[in-house]
């Protein structure tokens, strides 16, 4: 049975969670236009040039059929390079329709090359003007105490330079557990933050999650019992791109090995000599423990 991988997770740090999927065949013509929105930039040329060169071929093999057809072609090679002439409307002037045959099969070209120009170009802007978040996810996940109380952090920044408008973060635990039955079965269990929007996402965003007696990170023993099942930690962020007005969506997926106890982010957003504010993103993935002395991150 033929097997294929999919990525759940995708994010600009290139890290995400795969899922192997068998007993499904594999029939992108089924759903084109969302495999081709979905297929990387080399992909998508990749495909029109190979089509192109499909249709052609096909034509060129269907002129020599009629080998008289087309005025000044004896040969396989010249009735390729005329098929391409005619489904470009470029007409050099070297070939010609030579019968009704010739004339027939160009026009069907013609009309066919007017709607490969069509979709093709339909897609490429379609593609082109997906709209998409260029999101930075800090690579280490922190628990450190805020006001007396343990939070457990994450750190995001916009890599644009724009703002995203009415910006959420949902954080959602994975877990592995089994049912009185006996059936493992993978749970999702939601983190509630203490602040899950922003109203202006322009800079760095600190979010931090309460951990209380409900939480699955409380006790001395917790991370070990989520490593135990299996767990992950998933980030989604969505908003409203201010800059194109359309709406935007980011995720990021954490290995409990990635949560790191008592520490803190290294502070990345300082004033310059002018009063303006600077964010430093050669730091942004770097954490201190907490005894060391270094500003507050804001």
């Amino acid at each position: 049975m033929a097997e294929r991988t999919i990525k759940l997770v995708d994010n600009s740090q290139q890290r995400g969670m795969s899922l192997r999927i068998r007993g499904r065949p594999f029939e992108p013509h089924k759903d084109l236009y969302h495999y081709v929105l979905s297929v990387s930039w080399l992909g998508f040329f990749v495909i029109v040039f190979l089509l192109y060169v499909a249709v052609n071929v096909l034509f060129a093999a269907t002129y020599r059929l009629a080998p008289d057809c087309i005025a000044g072609v004896h040969d396989f090679e010249a009735a390729f390079y005329f098929s391409v002439q005619t489904m470009a409307t470029i007409g050099y002037g070297t070939f010609a329709p030579a019968t009704r045959f010739g004339h027939v099969l160009v026009t069907f070209e013609a009309i066919a090359g007017v709607f490969a120009t069509a979709m093709v170009t339909g897609l490429t802007f379609a593609k082109f003007a997906r709209p998409t978040a260029r999101v930075i996810f800090a690579s280490k996940v922190v628990i450190a105490p805020r006001n007396g109380v343990p939070h457990l952090m994450f750190r995001v920044a916009n890599a644009r330079n724009n703002t995203v408008v009415e910006a959420q973060l949902r954080v959602t635990v994975l877990v592995n557990e089994k049912t009185r039955e006996g059936d493992l079965m993978r749970r999702q269990v939601d983190v509630p933050l203490v602040r899950p929007q922003t109203s202006l996402f322009a800079l760095s965003w600190t979010a931090m999650h309460e951990i209380t007696e409900k939480s699955l990170f409380f006790g001395p023993t917790a991370l070990d019992d989520l490593r135990a099942k299996n767990a992950e930690i998933l980030l989604s962020l969505s908003g409203l791109d201010d800059t194109i007005s359309q709406p935007i969506h980011a995720r990021y997926r954490y290995a409990i090995d990635d949560v790191v106890h008592d520490h803190k982010f290294k502070d990345v957003i300082s004033t310059d000599e002018h009063g303006g504010r600077v964010l430093d993103y050669s730091a942004f993935h770097d954490v201190v423990a907490l005894d060391e002395s270094s500003p507050r991150d804001t």
